[in-house]
């Protein structure tokens, strides 16, 4: 069964359960989501209640190819001491879930980053989206920058399993022309 979305031209979201052909347009988002959810047979789950003024809520996740599960004595000193505002949370992997102060969404996923890495020594190096390329916003403190964020982390850290350095990287982002 797949449901899929798209954001309209009218700012509408329409939502299709390809599975049974039911089709919804609305412009609550969360609405479309709720009937397509409720056709299929699944529990519908609303979304949290918006974070304070000043911060972002995120998840961040240590993601490796030999995955080490949650219980991973390396995670120890993480689950019992984490950042404020996170939550060591099971994903079959070590995840925090955390509601941060930051300028904007990067800007707290950075300072939480930095963090444990300094406290832990442990880098995270994902938000845990599982489909990036479903870009979904124009937000900059939105979905958008949940996967901008994820990518980058990913990014950073499948080059410095292949040998490349902050040198290389930075290299990368100055020939994209981004200012």
């Amino acid at each position: 069964m797949s449901l899929s979305f798209h954001r309209n031209p009218d700012g509408t979201t329409t939502g299709r359960n390809d599975a049974s052909g039911f089709t919804v347009t609305h412009a609550d988002e969360e609405e479309v989501k709720r009937q397509l959810y409720e056709d299929a047979g699944w529990e519908y789950t609303p979304p949290p209640p918006p974070v304070p003024a000043g911060f972002h809520r995120f998840s961040l996740v240590h993601e490796e190819f030999d995955a080490a599960g949650f219980g991973d004595e390396r995670y120890a000193g993480l689950r019992e001491r984490p950042p404020d505002g996170c939550l060591p949370v099971d994903w079959g992997r070590l995840a925090l879930e955390c509601e941060r102060p930051g300028r904007t969404l990067l800007d707290a996923v950075a300072g939480t980053v930095a963090q444990v890495r300094r406290e832990h020594g442990l880098v995270m190096n994902s938000l845990g989206v599982e489909k990036p390329q479903e870009w979904l916003g124009d937000d900059r403190d939105g979905y958008a920058a949940h996967i901008a964020a994820h990518l980058l982390l990913m990014g950073v850290h499948r080059a410095r399993l292949l040998g490349y350095g902050r040198k290389d990287l930075v290299r990368l982002l100055d020939a994209t022309g981004i200012e």
